[in-house]
């Protein structure tokens, strides 16, 4: 539950035990409506009590706690100003608003990108939708990657926020991608199933790890063999940071474009092929999420969404298309 109060909104939790659980572990369970990294900001600055005590993420719970968090007021009208940036609309009702995210479009403000994102948008557009979800991050449940075109929802009260949060956390989502990789892959459907966390040799990547890190699961088809590449159609099963990507970097057919997971010895054999050059000037990943189902927060009903290739996506699918191939 929680309460209005002049610092912020109060929210309380029982944690009902009886094995032990970490405060923050706990939280990310039991407080959907924030994000992991929120959680750990506001247990940092001493805005959640643990029986009253000001207590650090890591200490152990029992049963029967009482945890108060202390959600400061919003304060994004202030740092985050609206923009009319032109949006894509699918769908909109008073509880959602479903959207087609172009590539190239960040999703939310953060060091070296406070303005042209798609919040900034948002808060043009839908007068009232500040602080929901976070400050930073209003009526934001999930996020694409700045590269990575396609539908997203965003929630624009609180209630519905929490209901679609619930979703991607309970995995209950349909969510489609398409992709084009490079190689050609030995089964025309599988998985790839592995623990992701941030990668010990780079903490701005995220790896496959032997221990620790959360669940990941990503079912492909191929959808079409093409010269050096294949096209393929993903569920995801989970949806944790820069999955698909990793996923396909570690079975040696990294997305075309992937500036970060691409792997050089595949772009090179492919790339370095005069008729493959469009591959090497291809500016993004190529990712494309093509559908998007959930149930509505408010009506109940199942609601699905889908948006074509874009046009960048498009025309490189036409030039490979065009060329004579041996095979490879």
């Amino acid at each position: 539950m929680n309460e209005p109060a002049a610092s912020g909104k109060v929210y309380t939790y029982v944690y009902p035990g009886p094995r032990k659980k970490r405060l923050d572990v706990f939280l990310h369970e039991a407080a959907e409506e924030f994000s992991r990294s929120r959680l750990q900001t506001l247990i940092r600055d001493g805005q959640v009590l643990v029986d009253g005590q000001v207590r650090k993420a890591s200490f152990p719970l029992t049963g029967g706690e009482e945890i108060r968090l202390t959600s400061p007021p919003p304060t994004a009208p202030l740092q985050i100003l609206p923009e009319d940036i032109p949006l894509d609309i699918l769908y909109e009702d008073r509880n959602l608003l479903v959207l087609n995210k172009p590539a190239g479009l960040v999703v939310h403000p953060a060091a070296g990108n406070w303005q042209g994102t798609l919040v900034n948008a948002l808060l043009h557009h839908c007068r009232d939708l500040a602080g929901i979800g976070g400050e930073l991050r209003p009526g934001i449940v999930h996020r694409l990657d700045r590269d990575t075109s396609g539908v997203l929802v965003v929630a624009k009260d609180d209630e519905s926020h929490r209901h679609l949060s619930r979703q991607f956390k309970q995995h209950t989502i349909t969510r489609e991608y398409l992709a084009l990789v490079y190689g050609r892959l030995k089964r025309a459907k599988g998985s790839f199933s592995s623990s992701l966390g941030r990668s010990p040799r780079d903490r701005k990547k995220m790896a496959s790890l032997a221990s620790g890190g959360r669940l990941a699961v990503t079912h492909y088809e191929v959808m079409e063999v093409l010269p050096g590449t294949t096209l393929l159609r993903l569920r995801l099963e989970t949806g944790r940071t820069h999955q698909i990507r990793v996923h396909l970097s570690e079975a040696s057919h990294p997305l075309v474009g992937d500036q970060v997971y691409g792997k050089k010895g595949l772009e090179r054999q492919y790339a370095g092929d005069g008729r493959l050059v469009m591959l090497r000037n291809f500016p993004r990943q190529a990712l494309h999420a093509r559908l998007l189902g959930f149930v509505h927060p408010k009506s109940g009903k199942y609601l699905e969404f889908s948006t074509p290739l874009p046009g960048d996506l498009e025309d490189l699918l036409f030039q490979l298309r065009q060329l004579d191939w041996d095979g490879r």
